[in-house]
């Protein structure tokens, strides 16, 4: 004679919802904090200081060292005229820029009508 064996009850199955949610709370941290910003246009050397902010801020002028200038994906001439408009701008050149291509374009952008510019020699951890 045999007897039927019992089944045994199944465990019931764990819900993967809640570390679908801490994957998801995880991302939009990390989204959230995270600084998201477009690469310089022309690799730069600058100059050691203290204190200089090192991450580009908006309104920034970029000046390597053969002198070319680049301004929200303009360069040349149209990077400054644009760059005039912003009442307060930042100029990161590279430290081989001779400094009379700097003062020249620095007198270039008051002649626009910049009123306030800022020299970003930028900062070494």
């Amino acid at each position: 004679m045999r007897f039927a064996l019992p089944l045994s009850p199944r465990r019931p199955r764990e819900s993967v919802v809640p570390m679908i949610n801490v994957v998801f709370l995880l991302l939009i941290f990390f989204l959230m904090s995270a600084q998201i910003a477009p690469p310089d246009p022309f690799e730069l050397t600058l100059a050691e200081s203290a204190g200089a902010p090192s991450d580009p801020q908006p309104g920034t002028v970029y000046m390597s060292s053969t002198g070319a200038l680049a301004f929200e994906g303009l360069s040349g001439d149209a990077a400054l005229a644009a760059a005039s408009a912003r009442p307060a701008l930042a100029l990161r050149a590279d430290t081989a820029t001779p400094a009379a291509d700097l003062a020249r374009v620095l007198a270039r952008l008051a002649a626009l009508g910049a009123t306030e510019v800022q020299l970003i020699a930028g900062a070494r951890p």
